[in-house]
């Protein structure tokens, strides 16, 4: 229950959205109290829904599906067309396109002829319509069918029922179409199918009888231009003598070629003649037997030298009876050198007649290379000429080509005209079947959903009602001196405590004790949020119970409470966990373990703990850690008071490091030395420690519940 605030400036208590934390067992309370008015709306809707979705008329729905590709084969493809496997592969593009094709308004009317859509009631609506159109229609928000044709209201009615859309990573087109007849729906969706494939057909066709006429034009004027063009060549040709011998060779060429043919074989011919020649006058002045070709095959020489031969033969027989002197041997001597002088008349009259044979061959020479240079130059004269002639056979061969190809595509254009020589750039893969369970509604689906967007509702309705009263939040304590400076103006240290024993008829040591720990509760909390040290003037485990106590009394009162140990001698927060070896703040500053690992709940108080840790035993190693800074704002931010217990910082080393973090400083003494807790008490303020205050650590014994049972034992 909320609480009013105290005049004294004690914390407040409010169930206020921004005093308290969220209760989720008041809120689950609440919404089991009022679950008949969540259930039984959800159950009248649901009752509500199941009348209606019986009342509507069913619509059903059916789907033909188009795949698109190129179905040209080797037989149908135009000619010279690209046959690449790209060409075949249609892209994303291209079965968009084919989407809104089947969108089309006159594939549209066509279907709708067909099918004679215009005389279903379904698809011609009444131009009044119902009461609840009408009012939209004074609004603006829906058109007035009155003022739409009669082919525009079925047009609109039939693109209302049909979707179009391309199959993901495919290049199918599913074409759906509902209505309240299954049967027509299949019939629509076939019938949009099939008109797609005739209207990409007869596309085709289109484009070829507009490239038909295209062609004939051209091919009329090329035909005029390749006629113009071949007899200007001929014309030329006939003015320039540029004629053309066998072999498409000009007759100037041949004419040079033939002329320097016959000038090689006379040169050849006179080189031959003069060679035989002054090789056998070599042999007759050598006196060499005359073993020349043109020699042996004479035939007076043939004859002389076989009566050469016969002589010697005789000769050689009569040499063997008869002596040299033998008038026979003399007379056969005679006959022989006789038929040799012969043979050497005959070699030097061959001889005359191949030098003669030279000497005209040389002339015929002189004769051809003169008609060689006449040639040359008819030649040279006509090579102008010949190049503007072979410009004008290039223009007209390149006409002539030209009007060719027309030609071969004209005929091939003409062909393709035909209404099957065209096939579609698709084909239905699935024909559409009626459906035997209708699209809409969907009963049970329907009445679900319904029931239980009802009991969201509610379920919400009830939960905002529970939270804008604030009866869904449980108390939290916030601590007033929340407003309060961050800082205190420097002053000389608070002293909490007697310095006094009791006497007779004073509260008891107990009630002393209770009195001092209320009193530094309520320090701390004008003070506000942030980071309390408590520390001692001696080496003792005083100030590590007071910072237990304070943490312990904190919490109780509803605020989040960190109590950290930071005192590696004393190390009285081992005792609260729940592994005496579980690891602590040492190991977090030096990221062995994590926030998670070294956090601990207290067994006696709602606080949590964080203990020393291992293997640090100086509090100087833990001030000189890189990570203190982030720990200690991270505990911060997360909890209202971080109770940090420590040992003697008056004299620790580098102890003013935790000045920047620290909110206020209790410094826990004893009794009987004033002097001592003043000294300790100058020495942190010179180390910049701020909100100081002295609490006597005598007649402040340990409660029962300060150290839990397990430690004791």
């Amino acid at each position: 229950m909320p609480r009013d605030q105290k005049a004294n400036g004690e914390e407040a208590f409010t169930g206020s959205p921004t005093g308290g934390q969220l209760d989720l067992g008041a809120l689950m309370h609440a919404l089991w109290r009022r679950k008949y008015w969540i259930v039984l709306p959800a159950i009248l809707v649901g009752l509500i829904a199941a009348v209606a979705v019986n009342l509507m008329t069913p619509v059903y729905r059916s789907e033909a599906q188009v795949l698109i590709e190129n179905r040209e084969t080797a037989y149908n493809r135009p000619e010279g067309a690209d046959r690449s496997a790209d060409r075949d592969r249609p892209d994303t593009e291209t079965v968009q396109s084919q989407v809104q094709l089947a969108y089309s308004r006159d594939l549209a009317r066509t279907v709708i002829a067909d099918l004679k859509l215009a005389t279903r009631p379904e698809f011609n609506p009444e131009a009044g319509g119902s009461v609840f159109t009408g009012l939209l229609r004074l609004v603006g928000l829906a058109r007035d069918p009155s003022r739409l044709s009669f082919e525009e209201r079925v047009l609109e009615r039939y693109y209302e029922r049909l979707s179009a859309h391309p199959v993901e990573r495919s290049r199918v087109i599913a074409i759906e179409f509902r209505s309240e007849n299954a049967v027509l729906a299949a019939e629509a969706a076939n019938a949009v199918a099939n008109q797609l494939l005739k209207f990409q057909q007869r596309a085709k066709q289109e484009s070829m009888r507009q490239a038909a006429h295209w062609l004939s034009g051209e091919i009329e004027q090329l035909r005029a231009r390749v006629a113009d063009t071949e007899a200007k060549t001929e014309e030329f040709r006939a003015k320039s003598n540029l004629f053309v011998g066998s072999n498409n060779t000009p007759l100037s060429a041949q004419q040079l070629a033939e002329a320097n043919s016959q000038l090689v074989l006379a040169r050849t011919q006179k080189a031959e003649a003069e060679s035989k020649a002054r090789m056998i006058r070599e042999m007759l002045k050598s006196g060499r037997p005359i073993e020349a070709s043109e020699i042996v095959n004479s035939e007076l020489i043939r004859r002389l030298n076989e009566q050469r031969v016969t002589l010697r033969a005789q000769l050689a027989e009569q040499s063997s009876t008869l002596l040299d002197q033998h008038p026979r041997i003399k007379e056969l001597k005679a006959q022989i050198a006789d038929l040799e002088a012969q043979v050497r008349v005959e070699a030097e009259k061959l001889a005359r007649t191949l030098e003669s044979d030279a000497r005209i061959m040389g002339a015929r020479v002189d004769t051809l290379a003169a008609n060689l240079e006449q040639v040359k130059k008819q030649a040279s004269a006509l090579g102008v000429e010949d190049v503007q002639l072979r410009a004008l056979e290039r223009e007209a061969k390149s006409q002539r080509d030209l009007l060719e190809s027309y030609l071969a595509r004209y005929r091939d254009v003409t062909a393709r005209e035909g209404p099957d020589a065209v096939p579609p750039d698709a084909r239905i893969l699935s024909q559409a079947v009626p459906s035997s369970t209708p699209y809409f509604p969907k009963k049970l689906p329907t009445v679900l959903i319904a029931m239980f967007a009802m009991l969201m509702a509610g379920a919400t309705i009830v939960v905002m009602q529970e939270l804008l009263s604030g009866e869904a939040y449980a108390p939290v304590a916030t601590p007033l001196a929340d407003s309060m400076p961050a800082v205190l103006p420097q002053q000389a240290p608070s002293w909490i405590g007697p310095s006094e024993a009791p006497a007779a008829g004073m509260p008891s040591s107990r009630e002393t004790h209770e009195r001092k720990v209320a009193a530094l509760v309520e320090h701390i909390r004008r003070i506000g949020r942030g980071i309390v040290v408590v520390t001692g003037t001696e080496e003792a485990d005083a100030a590590s119970r007071v910072a237990l106590e304070l943490a312990r009394e904190l919490g109780r009162a509803g605020a989040r409470v960190l109590y950290l140990d930071f005192d590696p001698v004393s190390a009285r927060s081992h005792a609260l966990a729940d592994d005496p070896r579980a690891p602590g703040l040492a190991d977090l500053l030096f990221g062995v373990a994590t926030f998670s690992e070294v956090i601990h709940r207290d067994p006696l108080s709602p606080i949590h703990v964080i203990p020393m840790g291992h293997g640090v035993r100086d509090a100087a190693a833990l001030l000189a850690a890189e990570r203190l800074a982030v720990i200690f704002g991270a505990v911060s931010q997360t909890y209202d008071h971080v109770i940090l217990a420590t040992p003697p910082l008056a004299s620790l080393k580098r102890g003013e490091r935790l000045a920047r973090f620290s909110r206020a400083v209790v410094l826990v003494a004893s009794e009987d030395q004033p002097g001592t807790a003043a000294s300790a008490s100058d020495t942190l303020a010179a180390k910049g420690f701020a909100n100081i205050v002295v609490a006597t650590a005598s007649h402040m014994p340990t409660p029962p519940e300060a150290v839990p049972p397990r430690a004791a034992a």
